[in-house]
């Protein structure tokens, strides 16, 4: 049991340091290639835009949903004033930039590391490297700068439209004074908040988009089944590990934070 354990947490750290390696020399390699902006565009519209619809919605439920509880909680201390000052602090530091990296981890991690699995069973990669182009810069390189670009802007959507959410059941549906409401918003938020949620969103980013494409860029080294299963089984782990390394960074980053 000790021993599998051990196994387990030494191949755990291996993977990790591999995945570390393989994200700087992405971004390194993206430095050197040709018609940068045409690939970081793409990049930037398959990561944010085409997540945009899904996180905003994510958002507004879950600021309805937390008008709603946080509402009744905070009525039995006859504190519902307070309302809008606990909305905004815990979108802004917490679930904006988790529940945002997990939408578009969903959306876009799992087609990256589909995309890239398929790439990789073609040969299509391999047939990049005859060329002397480097597959981790042309491929992986775009996508890691849009992630720095792109997670910090669905974050602050989150955080704004679950605001807004909140607002809708506090003061639309409930009694909450709508003055009260936002005056406390703006009176609790303060740049450290804000700093603190874009620090998670960006490493976030970083971490989540290199962990996707790293399985799917070594889908024949990694996946346990050829063909098309394989590349089912890169998407899924890809997901799987990101999901849960975003809730450990969130641990650690809150840690230092507070």
């Amino acid at each position: 049991m000790i021993r599998r354990l051990g196994s387990l947490a030494l191949g755990t750290v291996h993977e990790l340091g591999e995945i570390s390696l393989f994200g700087l020399s992405s971004l390194a390699g993206f430095g050197s290639q040709r018609h940068r902006m045409a690939k970081l565009v793409t990049a930037i519209h398959e990561i944010g835009v085409r997540c945009t619809p899904i996180v905003a919605t994510v958002g507004l439920f879950t600021g309805l949903v937390m008008g709603l509880q946080l509402y009744y909680t905070l009525v039995q201390f006859g504190a519902e004033s307070a309302l809008g000052t606990a909305v905004a602090l815990s979108l802004i530091r917490e679930l904006g930039p988790v529940l945002t990296a997990l939408m578009i981890v969903g959306q876009a991690g799992s087609a990256m590391a589909s995309e890239l699995g398929i790439q990789r069973n073609d040969e299509q990669i391999d047939a990049l490297q005859t060329m002397s182009i480097d597959p981790k810069g042309y491929l992986v390189g775009p996508r890691l700068v849009a992630a720095l670009i792109c997670y910090p802007i669905l974050t602050a959507i989150f955080d704004l439209i679950g605001i807004l959410g909140g607002y809708l059941t506090g003061s639309v549906l409930l009694s909450v004074d709508p003055g009260v409401y936002w005056a406390r918003v703006f009176e609790s938020v303060t740049w450290a908040d804000v700093r603190g949620g874009f620090v998670k969103a960006i490493v976030f980013g970083l971490l989540t988009i290199a962990i996707c494409a790293y399985r799917g860029f070594n889908t024949h080294r990694k996946a346990s089944f050829p063909g098309v299963r394989g590349v089912s089984e890169s998407a899924t782990r890809a997901v799987v590990w990101s999901s849960v390394s975003v809730l450990a960074a969130d641990y650690l980053i809150t840690s230092f934070l507070l």
